[in-house]
């Protein structure tokens, strides 16, 4: 391992105004995504889609990183391949490892993230297919009994594993404990379960003697459910954000990109606009973003799957994608 390495990794993620853009849609998310634009999804559709974000002229003053999935770092830009064509740009290619989410035994509704089977030998090759830094997921659901304390364990147990591993290969690891948005609950239950799940986290990650210094952490902001009669404002959304990581978040983490979790663009936008006013005072953490669809949607929709729509799409990717880094640079007051 060497230490620094990732520590240079993780705080070039972490750039002032950059963050990260997550275009890591499994092959049955993508096909979702295109669903809503009456595309088919294949391997040619998938990456004119994803060049079409990549080549955007500019994108490289707002975006640091981004997370690729399995297909597309084997994929090649005008003959060179694409984390070689990112590179070009100065942005830092990596990639999703786990396998997604399954059942866990015995208890209904909760999820387990697979994938630790091979790693060791995935991340080796990733890594050679020029890969510097790669995303482990893991969510938990807020209902009746739940999170249980064995979801909470058997998912920090993995993110632990996945992040040693990392490590070994050289690769900074994005560690991502992701409490979902689904539900009725309230600001309130989201910060308690999101307490929780961290602290055992980072007792796992400690544990298995992860170099907390070359990590990044990917987490939900704490927010309210989706189905809750009393959603919080962004302001309330940032003042309990900040408390929570400030309780249970190490200073030794350069970075917190925040995932969108569900939340619309312009929502993504302002939350993390108001996070960044309030800031992380002496805990030291960049407070930056790794967004999916909160930086994609938009484009998405303007693309439509017809190459004559690429111009315009790019132009609303880098709107929004300015105005991203923007409300990660708003100073704290």
């Amino acid at each position: 391992m060497d230490i620094n390495t990732l520590k240079q990794t993780a705080s070039a993620m972490v750039a002032p105004g950059k963050g990260i853009l997550a275009a890591d849609e499994s092959s049955k998310t993508i096909q979702k995504r295109f669903d809503k634009i009456g595309v088919s999804s294949n391997p040619e559709t998938n990456l004119s889609y994803r060049q079409m974000l990549f080549t955007t002229p500019g994108i490289e003053e707002c975006i640091s990183g981004v997370i690729l999935y399995d297909e597309t770092i084997r994929q090649s830009i005008d003959g060179v391949s694409v984390p070689k064509y990112l590179e070009s740009k100065g942005i830092i290619p990596g990639i999703k490892v786990d396998k997604g989410v399954k059942e866990i035994p015995n208890f209904p509704g909760e999820k387990m993230t697979e994938g630790l089977d091979g790693l060791r030998e995935r991340l080796t090759e990733y890594k050679n297919l020029g890969a510097r830094f790669a995303k482990w997921r893991v969510v938990y659901t807020i209902g009746n009994g739940m999170p249980s304390e064995a979801c909470i364990l058997a998912n920090a147990h993995s993110l632990a594993l996945y992040a040693g591993l990392c490590q070994e290969a050289d690769l900074v690891p994005i560690v991502e404990p992701e409490v979902l948005m689904d539900g009725g609950h309230d600001l309130k239950r989201c910060q308690e379960v999101t307490v929780q799940v961290l602290k055992i986290v980072y007792e796992q990650l400690k544990l298995y003697k992860v170099e907390l210094s070359g990590t990044l952490l990917k987490p939900n902001m704490v927010i309210s459910g989706k189905e809750s009669p009393t959603q919080a404002s962004a302001n309330e959304i940032a003042k309990v954000t900040i408390d929570t990581f400030k309780e249970v978040v190490p200073k030794e983490v350069p970075g917190i990109v925040f995932l969108s979790g569900g939340q619309t663009p312009d929502q993504a936008t302002e939350n993390l606009a108001a996070i960044n006013r309030i800031g992380p005072a002496s805990a030291g953490w960049q407070l930056s973003f790794s967004y999916g669809r909160a930086l994609q949607e938009e484009a998405l929709k303007t693309w439509a799957g017809k190459s004559e729509n690429i111009a315009a799409a790019q132009q609303v990717f880098l709107e929004r994608a300015k105005k991203v880094s923007a409300a990660r640079s708003v100073k704290p007051t």
